[in-house]
């Protein structure tokens, strides 16, 4: 993890569009480069991310990922920021787009994309990857057809298959949205 600057992350930042931010501020900007810069600050005093920082995870988690096959973003740099007291995942964007937005009619998919979905689940899971955030969000269709994963800081990689109980967490937090659920079991 680097050390960056006030003014090396002012300069980082400059002609970037912030595309995700909560109360406490900026959470993803994508730079003027097209690169995102992911902003992650820590929660609590006593917290696992004092010895594991979550943008280190998230890289982590890329590398792991690469070495598993699954296509993921490609890290650039993590950062501690101190002057904003954040730390920060520099990354190339995983090309394509999430099955959210193919729900959502901005483009056409493959007519056997909802399959696909499902057998990819169960690669992951059968590879140990433990992805909490597993939806639709933040599974993307790749230009050249394959399925891979984003947002990748709240993960885990076991070695071995996922349990029948971590399946099973991971597949309610699939349908936990309605409008998700709908699509994954229409026909069409």
């Amino acid at each position: 993890m680097q050390i960056l600057q006030h003014d090396d992350y002012q300069a980082l930042r400059e002609g970037g569009k912030v595309i995700e931010q909560d109360g406490y501020g900026d959470k993803v900007i994508i730079l003027a480069d097209g690169t995102f810069l992911k902003l992650f600050r820590r929660k609590r005093l006593i917290s696992s991310a004092a010895i594991w920082p979550y943008a280190q995870r998230f890289a982590d988690n890329a590398a792991r990922l690469k070495q598993l096959g699954i296509p993921c973003p490609e890290i650039i740099a993590v950062y501690r920021i101190p002057s904003i007291e954040r730390d920060a995942v520099h990354y190339h964007p995983l090309p394509g787009l999430t099955l959210r937005q193919l729900r959502d009619g901005k483009a056409d998919y493959p007519e056997d994309i909802r399959e696909q979905f499902f057998a990819f689940v169960e690669k992951v899971q059968d590879l140990g990857v433990y992805f909490r955030s597993m939806h639709l969000g933040n599974v993307v269709l790749t230009p050249e057809g394959e399925l891979g994963l984003i947002d990748i800081s709240d993960m885990r990689i076991k070695k071995g298959p996922l349990s029948k109980g971590l399946r099973k967490r991971n597949k309610l937090h699939i349908i936990k949205d309605i409008a998700d659920m709908h699509w994954l079991k229409s026909k069409s």
